[in-house]
């Protein structure tokens, strides 16, 4: 049987420090990023790719308010915004991967699906939201939207105004996963859980809704990974491995970990939150629910037999 193997998108996917975020921009680094993939491609991998979506839906976000503001368009919740966010993003991978397919002689489908993840509207994240999302607010502006009495608004700690803050809940089903599973085991290059998905709830049994919240990309593709019994998880991120002592003198490079080794680097702080610390959590939560490996690495050494950092249970 062919290997399984989901591949989670890094942030640079599509947008790199120092660029605008024009389409153009979007797909030659798509594209790009693509090529990547060609290893596990011509190795006969059957393949799921995940992606973030962080500056396309605050740039949507933006749009929204300009054009709530300056239009009177009606204002789209965040869980709507994510969707139109997954299917953009769906579409620059899926053209683009098509593309770099065509150029190297090489036939999959590529399909894209609008994936919605249950979590737990009682997750005590719900309590204290943490996550800023969309356009900066003046004080005076920030405390007339709070009258909603459901906005919850951070003051920037660099001092540009203040955000809309909503609740990070932990992933606990990925929609349609057995459709995933079956297109990607048929050969299809599915694209899926685009920005940790759209985060769903049962407002009351039998009848999902969306909540403001975002989902952790790479728990997510985590556990898609672990729900469609993939063998291998890759994390795509702009360094080579994970390092201890990072950025110093003493700087480590690490290319293989067991789960209990990356749980002590972990509760050390090794690793910094917001960047690497998720990254080794979801490949810890895949290696301990079942999964045989999980790498961490950049782009460009996905294709390079042993390349990154290796975590496996041990």
């Amino acid at each position: 049987m062919k290997k399984l193997a989901v591949v989670a998108f890094g942030g640079n996917a599509l947008l790199r420090a120092g660029q605008k975020g024009t389409i153009s921009e979007q797909e030659a680094n798509a594209y790009d990023t693509c090529t990547k993939l060609l290893g596990l491609i011509k190795n006969d991998y059957n393949l799921v790719v995940t992606h973030g979506n962080g500056p396309q839906v605050g740039n949507i976000l933006l749009q929204n308010v300009a054009g709530a503001k300056n239009y009177g368009v009606p204002e789209m919740p965040l869980d709507i915004c994510g969707a139109y966010s997954q299917g953009f993003i769906g579409y620059v991978i899926e053209q683009q991967l098509r593309n770099v397919l065509e150029a190297n002689n090489l036939e999959r489908d590529i399909i894209t699906l609008v994936t919605q993840v249950l979590v737990d509207k009682d997750d005590p994240a719900f309590s204290n939201p943490t996550k800023p999302i969309g356009p900066y607010y003046t004080t005076e502006e920030a405390a007339e939207i709070k009258k909603d009495g459901k906005t919850v608004f951070a003051e920037d700690p660099k001092g540009r105004g203040w955000r809309k803050v909503v609740a990070s809940p932990k992933p606990y089903r990925i929609g349609n996963r057995k459709s995933i599973e079956k297109l990607a085991r048929d050969g299809n290059i599915v694209v899926s859980v685009g920005g940790g998905g759209i985060p769903v709830f049962y407002v009351e049994p039998n009848k999902l809704e969306g909540i403001d919240a975002v989902i952790d990309k790479d728990l997510a593709s985590a556990l898609l990974a672990t729900q469609i019994g993939a063998d291998e998880f890759y994390v795509l991120t702009d360094v080579s491995n994970v390092c201890i002592n990072f950025n110093k003198p003493n700087e480590i490079k690490l290319e293989k970990l067991t789960v209990n080794e990356a749980k002590k680097l972990l509760a050390e702080g090794q690793f910094t939150e917001g960047s690497m610390a998720p990254k080794v959590r979801a490949c810890i939560q895949f290696v301990e629910n079942g999964g045989k490996e999980a790498i961490i690495t950049e782009a460009s050494q996905l294709h390079v037999a042993g390349s990154g950092t290796r975590i496996y249970l041990g």
